[in-house]
């Protein structure tokens, strides 16, 4: 089997240490000896060791910077935090852009390699529960194909390395052909379904069904454009003259097989799984429409919503032994709105919606947003699909209390993102505002905030004071159903697809579809942009699609808003949004401010670090790199 160089040299904290009467430290046990004899002679300490391989999960999207921000969802509100690189196309081996740990290279292998550890040890452990062994053993299986789908979906084809290495093996190796990789993910996922079929399930732990859910992601992504040699070399002309296609994509083989496959898998899900409100016959109300999505943002554990949407949650991170506590979170929760919340609030305004997502959210009757409708461009906040409500903070939105020291300036508790007249000639910066006189240089740039993933309920504080903890959804059922209907739209099957799609569109309180062919596809692909946005989808599937240049490419628009008095009017002293007094205008417009956005092909795949290709001579780099 092939080989690469890992780091080595994790400390588990399973580890134990064996010290004697008569020779003290000089017997103590080699601190590499990762897996003693004493862990695997124990069903509590085995379970703790893939604990820890639960752990390179890290904080799943629930960072300061996001994913998001290198897609059409987001912009990243402060400088000099290595986002530019690859939102300009400037990224190189020796340069690489902001990257996360749940998907960096090094991390990814160490995670590996304790999985491998793991899988090695299972089967001699000496431990007499065979049910926990078998588990643990799938648990391993899992986690490893889920590392590996990392890899694979940002670099294409990695090495496979299906063993724990020591200290005198030979790590260089060559990578594995991208066909290579599906069919081990897939092979491992198999072995997990099998393995944990019957095993009782546990939040935040693998089970039959997000093995099941994992591999009809893999597929889906195998059958798509990104992955067809043919495809890619078309429409990503940048990349054509690469040698070893085949570390990328598929050079042979049936595509509409392929398709199929993806079906299967992803239908295979819904048989197993319900997801939630996906019953429906008609649309819900607007009301329930927004209070449903805020629910599955929230997996079900928000006092407010209905706890049933814990249903959607396949496999989530969650507060619980395999993950370790966060520091300076307290009560060691999951604050999203410090992240990205408004800076009238002491927030962080990290990865602040764009123009571009805001414009994409239909109107309530099903049709499109547009600023050439007068009617749109008057109130682009008024009548638009209630999934909006629940994930847009925009200006006028209610929103929580103040904090104390803030409140004075807004007893309404609205959002202040524009400028408003202030009946003397001048404005009035809005509170969540650059401008503004609370933490100016944690405001919005865009001049919206994300509200998803934070509980809307106002009894909850919207401050550093105030954790919340929030599962963070790796995989969910809606996923499933998308990816069912998107391999129904590319097998013809365009009923089958509509049927699900609209299960969907009803939770949400939207009405039907009724689209075929190339119309259903782009409906397909922007319903998809909006049920999983922020949940680092889009980055992906803008890639496997081939649509990049058009959605990164596109740069950023943001949205200014001034709000005039009407004749005879007087200002609101404090101010708030008020449309009988105030005219308010709303004027979209570009923004460089922190980057200038623009697409490379060669971003289909982030690059090897250079230091990466020099301690491993065979690993061929990604295209024009």
């Amino acid at each position: 089997m092939k080989k690469i160089k890992i780091k080595i040299g994790l400390v588990t904290a399973i580890m134990v240490l064996m010290f004697s009467c008569d020779k003290g430290f000089l017997n103590t046990q080699p601190l590499d000896k990762i897996s003693s004899e004493a862990t695997w002679g124990d069903g509590p300490l085995s379970e703790a060791f893939i604990f820890n391989v639960y752990s390179f999960l890290g904080y799943g999207g629930f960072e300061e910077q996001a994913l998001a921000a290198y897609t059409d969802e987001a912009m990243f509100t402060h400088a000099g935090r290595n986002i530019n690189p690859f939102n300009e196309g400037t990224e190189s081996p020796s340069s690489l852009a902001w990257f996360s740990g749940t998907y960096e290279w090094g991390n990814m292998y160490l995670a590996i390699r304790q999985a491998n550890i793991a899988l090695d040890r299972l089967p001699t452990s000496t431990f007499a529960d065979k049910t926990l062994k078998d588990r643990l053993m799938g648990e391993a299986h899992f986690l490893r194909a889920y590392y590996y789908q990392q890899l694979v979906r940002f670099y294409g084809g990695v090495p496979i390395i299906d063993k724990p290495y020591g200290l005198d093996d030979d790590y260089s190796a060559a990578r594995n052909s991208y066909d290579e990789c599906v069919k081990f993910i897939t092979a491992d996922l198999d072995k997990a379904i099998t393995l944990l079929d019957g095993k009782a399930e546990t939040p935040g732990r693998a089970t039959k069904l997000s093995a099941l859910a994992l591999k009809s992601r893999v597929l889906l992504y195998a059958a798509s454009d990104m992955h067809d040699g043919a495809q890619l070399k078309a429409k990503a002309p940048g990349l054509a003259s690469f040698s070893n296609i085949d570390l990328v994509a598929y050079t042979a083989g049936d595509r509409t097989a392929r398709w199929q496959a993806a079906k299967a898998a992803a239908k295979a899900v819904l048989d197993a799984g319900s997801g939630y409100k996906l019953n429906l016959t008609a649309p819900v109300s607007p009301a329930e429409g927004k209070d449903n999505y805020k629910a599955i943002a929230m997996g079900g554990q928000s006092a407010a919503s209905d706890a049933a949407a814990a249903s959607e949650l396949i496999f989530q991170r969650t507060h619980t032994p395999l993950y370790t506590q966060e520091d300076n979170w307290p009560l060691g929760g999951i604050h999203y709105g410090i992240n990205n919340g408004p800076n009238g609030y002491h927030n962080w305004a990290g990865n602040t919606p764009i123009q571009q997502l805001v414009d994409d959210y239909e109107m309530m009757d099903g049709s499109k947003f547009s600023w050439d409708k007068a009617e749109h461009k008057a109130a682009p906040y008024t009548g638009r699909d209630p999934r909006f409500y629940a994930t847009i903070l925009y200006d006028g939105a209610d929103w929580k209390p103040r904090p104390s020291d803030v409140a004075a300036l807004d007893p309404a508790n609205q959002i202040q993102t524009g400028y408003y007249d202030d009946g003397a000639g001048g404005l009035i910066n809005g509170i969540d505002t650059r401008e503004s006189a609370v933490e100016n240089w944690n405001g919005s740039r865009t001049h919206y905030y994300a509200g998803k993933f934070i509980d809307h309920n106002p009894a909850l504080a919207d401050n550093q004071s105030s954790a919340q903890t929030v599962p963070w959804p790796f995989i969910r059922y809606t996923e499933a159903v998308l990816n069912y209907a998107e391999a129904c739209i590319e097998l013809g099957e365009d009923g089958e697809a509509k049927n699900w799609l609209n299960k969907i569109r009803f939770r949400a309180g939207m009405p039907a579809i009724t689209d075929s062919g190339a119309a259903l596809k782009d409906r397909y692909r922007n319903e998809r942009r909006v049920e999983l946005v922020y949940e680092e989808h889009r980055y992906h599937d803008a890639r496997r699609w081939l649509i990049a240049p058009s959605t990164l490419g596109r740069g950023i628009k943001t949205i200014n808003i001034v709000a005039k008095l009407k004749p005879g009017a007087t200002p609101n002293k404090p101010y708030k949004y008020d449309t009988s007094k105030y005219t308010y205008t709303y004027t979209p417009v570009d923004n460089t401010e922190n980057e200038t956005r623009k697409w490379n092909d060669k971003m289909y795949f982030r690059p090897f670090s250079r230091d990466e290709v020099n301690r491993n001579t065979k690993l061929v780099q990604n295209p024009a790199y």
